[in-house]
């Protein structure tokens, strides 16, 4: 049944991928808006999930508690190192993104061209094992308890929805069609599929792995929300917007805080 779960999940997480078919549906201004809020409730979704869930999950269920405290470490420096040599940051509503969207809404990109710019092939690779790992964390989270597998689940989707809007205005960047942009960000995102049988497999093979696998994604989770979506928010100085801001983190958080088991 866990397994059930685990690839509705992923499968779920996959779809969301094919945003793009609605950005062009959107104005400009309407879809910041919407970006705006996601990153927000990701920010508190993450460092709740992060903070009330995996940590003192793991905590809980290894006796030597330095390992966890190592695997955390070590999934902030695997996604710093990652972010580093991969160049592999994703815009969640700077200039930049507005820009690309905005042409993309008023189809100003040049899309005539057959040549792919490097650009789209690193966003697809990059994506490609972010998607194979939010694969892994989702199946390690829902092998410590369904709650747990479920407040990952959204903390994660709710990332990938200004994400994924965000790759799909790259690949059209880059020179990709815009249905050939659908489906190849698509084909990357089957990788969480991918990626949470390995972990389903691996479990069978490697009893108790799930608690360090939870903990590695704690501080995957932490690197995330810390060091790409919060310094967007900050970009933001408006008090009004900054208010919004920090109320829809609260949300994240709490919605995190509810899911406990």
């Amino acid at each position: 049944m866990i397994t059930i779960y685990i690839l509705i999940s992923v499968f779920f997480i996959s779809l969301i991928s094919l945003i793009g078919i609605f950005v062009l549906s959107f104005k400009t201004d309407f879809l910041q808006k919407i970006l705006f809020v996601f990153v927000g409730l990701a920010v508190g979704a993450f460092f709740g999930n992060a903070f009330l869930h995996l940590i003192p999950e793991a905590f809980e269920a290894v006796e030597n508690t330095a390992f966890i405290s190592l695997f955390v470490i070590l999934g902030i420096m695997v996604f710093f190192a990652l972010e580093k040599f991969l160049h592999w940051h994703h815009h969640h509503g700077d200039a930049e993104e507005a820009e690309e969207i905005g042409a993309l809404n008023q189809n100003q990109i040049d899309v005539s061209s057959k040549r792919i710019k490097p650009l789209g092939f690193l966003v697809l690779i990059s994506d490609s094992i972010h998607n194979f790992l939010d694969g892994v964390v989702i199946a390690a989270s829902f092998g410590i308890s369904i709650e747990i597998g479920i407040a990952t689940t959204i903390a994660i989707a709710l990332h990938e929805i200004p994400q994924e809007v965000a790759d799909f205005a790259l690949l059209i960047h880059s020179g990709m069609s815009k249905a050939k942009a659908l489906l190849f960000n698509f084909a990357s995102a089957l990788f969480a599929i991918v990626g949470a049988i390995v972990a389903i497999l691996a479990s069978n093979f490697f009893a108790g792995i799930n608690p360090f696998i939870a903990a590695f994604a704690a501080g995957a989770f932490i690197y995330i929300a810390g060091s790409d979506l919060v310094p967007e928010l900050h970009k933001t100085h408006n008090a009004k917007k900054s208010l919004i801001q920090f109320i829809f983190i609260l949300i994240g958080v709490a919605l995190m805080f509810f899911l406990r088991d």
